[in-house]
Parts: C-alpha cells; sequence; structure tokens
C-alpha cells in the first residue's frame, strides 16, 4: 500500500514539476448557452476553441447549412461578439462579414462570448424558413437550430465539442444529440457532446414544459415533442398516428439499417407577426422539426404529419446512410452544392408517398391522384434546364426559383426510375432495393463522388436505367409520363372536375412571398374556370378580395373564405401584376378544371401489366 501511495505522488509530482515545460493540448471545443438569462429576448453564448497555433483565427456562423438549399447568413443574428484571454483580458475582434469574425492575439484566446436573437418574432425582416430558424421565449419556449447559434472556428470543423445548457426551471430538453448527464425537468444544467461540428448543427434542440411522447417502434427510439402557446395539443393525441405511420415506414425500410433514435420536434405557432409563419418541416438526420399553425384540428395535424414528417423521417436512407463528398464535408461558409436532389429529395419525396400504398395506409386511387398532383405542379417546372444543373447552382438565381420541384418532379424520378427497374428484374428490384444498394456499398461515413455515382448505378443496375438519367436528369428531354403508366396498365385520362378556388384537392394554385407578405397565383399552371372569367394570371399577387386585405399571416382566411361564397354573388379582387394594381369584377361561380386522371386498365387479368403493377405496389 505504501508503494503505491509513494508511486500516485511522485508521478503527480512529476506532472507538476514538468508543467512549464509540456503544453497540454486542448482538443474540445466548448459552447455554453445561457437560457436563464435572457436580456432583450436574446441568449448569451460563449465558446472556446480547441488549442490554436496561429497569430489569427477566423470564427464563422454558418451562411447555409445542408437541407435549406438557400444563403440565410445566419450571422446576421449574432450581435456584440467579444473574445477574450485566460486572465479576462479583451482581444481584438474585426467583423469581415455577416457570417465571420477574425481574432488577433489568437494564441491568446480563452473564449468568445456574443448574444443571439432569435428569427420567429422578426420574420418579415428575413428570409429564414421557420423551421430552421430560432425562438426566445423567456421562461417558457426555445427552439435551438444550433447553425443559429453555436458556430466554429477556422480549422476546427472536425473537432469534438461539448454545449453546455443552463434553462430554466421547468423546461426539458428534447433532441437526439448525445446527452452526457441527466438532470431533472425542474433545474441544472445539460451538457451535450458531438463528434464534429456536423453534428452540431445536425441536432436541433426544443425546451419547453414536457408535452411528449417516448416509445420504440422497430428498434428505433421516438421521442415526439409537442409545443402548443394555447396548450391545446398533447404529444399523447399525436402519437397513435405517429407510431402508426412510422410503423408503417420501419415495414417498408425492412431490414435497412437506419438510426437507433429520431426525434420529432413540433412547434405550433400562434401565427401572430412575432411568431413563425413559414409551415413545414427542416430535415436532419435523426429528428425533424416541424412548424404548424397552432389550433389547427386534430385530423389536420394528423395529415399533415403523415404528409410532412414521413419525408423527414425517410432522410435515415438518404442523405443519412447515401450521400456525396459535398453533403459529408459540408462547406458552411463557402458551399459547394452537389448535383443528386434528384435523391436527397426526389427519391425520398417519393419514399413518403409510395410506402403508404406499400403499407395499406391509403388506397391505389388516393396514391394515383397524389402522383397526378405532383405532374400538374410539375408543369410550371422549367424542362429546359436539367434536373443535375438546377441541383448544383440552386443557391443562385435562376436556379433557385426552381428547388421546390424536387418534390414534384423529383419525385416522379423516382417513380420513373422503380417502375424500369421493375420492369427489367421481373419486378424483383425497385428504386428501394437500389438505395439499400447504395447503402451497403457507402453508409453513413463513406461518401460517394458526385460526378460518378449516376454511372455507378447504373453498372448496378440496367442500361435503360442509365438511357433514362441521360436523357431526364442530366439531360432536358421531356418525361412521357403516360408511357410509364402503361406499363402497370394505368392509363391517363383528363376530364372536366370541380376544384377548389385556390386548393384542387391537396395541390394549391397560390404560393407566397414570406419577405414581401404577398400571397400570389402560382405561374405556369392550369387556371381552372373561375379565374379565367375574372380575368386572373398566373403571377398576379392578391391584395384584397371584396375589400378583405390578404397576405401570408391570413393565408388560410384566403383558403376558407370562399366557404362563405355564394354562386351568382358579385365579387371584387384587387391584385398587382407587374408592380401595377388592378381591380378585376366578376360573378361568383364554381370552378371547374381539366384534370388529369390514372384509370387503372380494366382489361388487363394475370397479363405482364398486371404483374408489373402489383410488383410496383406491393412488391419489396
Amino acid at each position: 500500500m505504501k508503494k503505491f501511495l509513494y508511486l500516485i505522488t511522485l508521478s503527480i509530482l512529476l506532472v507538476s514539476c514538468g508543467s512549464k515545460n509540456v503544453i497540454v493540448e486542448n482538443t474540445t471545443v466548448k459552447a455554453t448557452i445561457n437560457l436563464v438569462d435572457v436580456v432583450d429576448d436574446k441568449i448569451k453564448v460563449s465558446i472556446s476553441p480547441a488549442s490554436i497555433t496561429t497569430d489569427e483565427i477566423t470564427f464563422f456562423i454558418p451562411e447555409t447549412v445542408p437541407g435549406t438549399y438557400s444563403d440565410d447568413d445566419y450571422g446576421k443574428f449574432i450581435e456584440n461578439v467579444q473574445a477574450f484571454d485566460s486572465n479576462n483580458k479583451a482581444l481584438k475582434v474585426d467583423k469581415t462579414s455577416d457570417n465571420t469574425w477574425q481574432i488577433s492575439n489568437a494564441k491568446q484566446l480563452a473564449k468568445l462570448s456574443y448574444l443571439v436573437n432569435d428569427t420567429y418574432d422578426i420574420e418579415s425582416t428575413h428570409e429564414v424558413f421557420s423551421p430552421a430558424g430560432t425562438n426566445i421565449v423567456a421562461g417558457k419556449q426555445f427552439v435551438l437550430n444550433l447553425h443559429s447559434i453555436v458556430g466554429y472556428f477556422q480549422g476546427q470543423v472536425e473537432r469534438p465539442y461539448t454545449i453546455t445548457i443552463s434553462k430554466p426551471d421547468g423546461l426539458e430538453a428534447s433532441t437526439s444529440m448525445e446527452k452526457l448527464n441527466i438532470s431533472d425537468a425542474n433545474t441544472g444544467t445539460d451538457v451535450f457532446t458531438a463528434s464534429r461540428y456536423f453534428e452540431v448543427i445536425d441536432n436541433p434542440i426544443f425546451y419547453n414544459a414536457p408535452n411528449k411522447e417516448v416509445f420504440t417502434v422497430g428498434g428505433v427510439e421516438i421521442e415526439l415533442s409537442v409545443y402548443s402557446p394555447s396548450n391545446t395539443t398533447k404529444a399523447s393525441d399525436l402519437r397513435p398516428n405517429v407510431e402508426r405511420m412510422i410503423k408503417g415506414q420501419m415495414n417498408y425500410l425492412g431490414n435497412l439499417e437506419t438510426t437507433d433514435r429520431y426525434s420529432i420536434l413540433i412547434y405550433l405557432s400562434s401565427v401572430g407577426e412575432d411568431d413563425a409563419q413559414g409551415f413545414g418541416a427542416l430535415e436532419h438526420h435523426t429528428s425533424t422539426v416541424v412548424v404548424l399553425p397552432d389550433g389547427m384540428p386534430q385530423e389536420n395535424i394528423d395529415a399533415a404529419i403523415v404528409d410532412i414528417v414521413s419525408h423527414e423521417f425517410f432522410h435515415i436512407v438518404t442523405p443519412l446512410n447515401v450521400h456525396s463528398k459535398e453533403i459529408h464535408s459540408f462547406r458552411y461558409n463557402d458551399p459547394v452544392m452537389s448535383k443528386h436532389l434528384w435523391m436527397y429529395e426526389g427519391v425520398t419525396e417519393y419514399f413518403a408517398q409510395h410506402f403508404q400504398v406499400h403499407e395499406e395506409l391509403t388506397t391505389p386511387q388516393e396514391f394515383y391522384n397524389t402522383l397526378i398532383g405532383k405532374m400538374n405542379s410539375a408543369k410550371s417546372y422549367d424542362e429546359n434546364i436539367p434536373f443535375t444543373v438546377m441541383s448544383e447552382n440552386v443557391l443562385d438565381k435562376p436556379y433557385a426559383d426552381e428547388y421546390v420541384h424536387v418534390y414534384d418532379r423529383g419525385a416522379l424520378i423516382g417513380m420513373c426510375l422503380d417502375i424500369i427497374m421493375r420492369e427489367q428484374s421481373n419486378g424483383e428490384r425497385g428504386i428501394l432495393s437500389l438505395m439499400k444498394e447504395l447503402s451497403a456499398k457507402y453508409g453513413k461515413t463513406k461518401p460517394f463522388e458526385d460526378d460518378t455515382i449516376i454511372a455507378e448505378i447504373t453498372a448496378m443496375t440496367y442500361p435503360e436505367v442509365g438511357q433514362f438519367f441521360k436523357d431526364h436528369v442530366q439531360g432536358s428531354v421531356p418525361i412521357d409520363y403516360a408511357a410509364y403508366f402503361k406499363k402497370v396498365g394505368i392509363e391517363l385520362r383528363s376530364q372536366l372536375a370541380p376544384s377548389g378556388y385556390f386548393l384542387n384537392g391537396n395541390q394549391p394554385f397560390i404560393s407566397a412571398r414570406q419577405a414581401e407578405d404577398e400571397v400570389f397565383i402560382l405561374p405556369g399552371i392550369e387556371m381552372h374556370s373561375f379565374f379565367k372569367e375574372m380575368g386572373i394570371q398566373g403571377g398576379d399577387v392578391i391584395v384584397s378580395i371584396n375589400d378583405k386585405k390578404y397576405g401570408v399571416a391570413n393565408v388560410y382566411d384566403l383558403i376558407s373564405d370562399p366557404n362563405s361564397w355564394k354562386e351568382g354573388e358579385d365579387i371584387t379582387f384587387v391584385v398587382k401584376r407587374d408592380g401595377q394594381e388592378l381591380t378585376l369584377k366578376g360573378k361568383v361561380s364554381q370552378p371547374m378544371i381539366s384534370t388529369p386522371s390514372l384509370i387503372e386498365t380494366q382489361y388487363l387479368q394475370e397479363g405482364p401489366e398486371l404483374r408489373l403493377r402489383n410488383s410496383w405496389l406491393k412488391g419489396s
């Protein structure tokens, strides 16, 4: 025992005596976030770098992050950046752009501190999509998309991080980020870890009073957390629908290795001027942030979750398991975008629709109707722009304006590839089996080469797949959808049918520009009879109807108000066209529109088309 103690003492002395000559390298970036002392609706953040060996260093807040496909300049929400050495002496800091700060005497840097403003209550001043933004309501609720809060130091993006968060009493964290400590809901701090900066920004955190359900589906732990300012929506109310949906998705994916946990973080907005107004969701590898209006009927929330969250959940296939180097080593402040949004978003959206008919959560005809809706929407996409070109340049005009069609034309690309592969393999393979093969070849840690993946896929599949890519993904040849439907015994027909005024089923005739607070008629779409009678054109901004003004904040009124319109009544639209306001007068009438429909061919018996259709809808 004495010898043991002596050795311990000697080792301490040796370390102590040698400490003047030995520099212990700090390999971890440490950030602290103070949610307790909120000042002027801002939170205080401090961040200490790993060891620095240069005289100057740059600190970055991202310009853009994966999944947003837009330049959002999150540094604009950072202010009062200060640098200090270990004696708390100030060091010189120069702001060099919206998103970068240069620190002098960097070897002496012990920490940076700064304030972070949220985005939800100032949405009229920026274009950050709400699910990618932040919310600060002192003592009550916090949406922490960490790309807007925690930055990175030059050369340290691959360093591990620890993030310590002090939280108000009664608030509890919901996140998929790895947690070091366990604190109860009433007090204390939380400490999270990430192996690199990507894991920091890939794991948003909610803090609010506990309103969550945690359950396991197919070996995946699901955390469903809800914030409802009116307290009308409970996670327990949403759980049955979410559980049913994810069970279907896991059955659909089969033996594909994905993730062991997934967080669904749902923020229900009061839809006021100082709250989130951009509804939808943002993908992350093992979680998603969803923003919807508060007070929606239960059935509407359930439908939105199936439509939106199922898409985000399928991102556990791609880009989690299958992605290029551009995604794996993302350049947050000098981004190089991948060419393959047809895969990341298009195939993902196809899975989100296809699994529902495969798992009998919807009928084949309902699935066909969804495909028709996507075909209608895709008409406004400029097919002269190859999909890969749009994808590679999605941050720039005019390509940025075409991005939304990854969910329409991109999903239809996935459908066509699925039918081609099933036809060529006698029903044995499809787009899902291809993604499983790619997952096995690459996986979470091994990215593919952007310029060669299509050739690899062609080699793994069939020449017909390669020709499709050449013509319709890398090229600009329009897709003859009728030919693909014919392969599975379905006819594409047109018929005149009633429509809503601003929605035809799930397909909108309108969109919005949040920054301008404008709602406008989508250009390039088929107009229904009422719009034609009124003289309304694609691109028209709706200023008012019967003297009631419309904008982003009351867009749901625009959709619901026609329920009170009476056939034959006088109606007056004021629209803005080419910068000029026009008054358009007419009579209310039932909108009719020439709508394509998909009809299963009745005369088929056990022919190849029926077998291919059954493989397409129900095959593995």
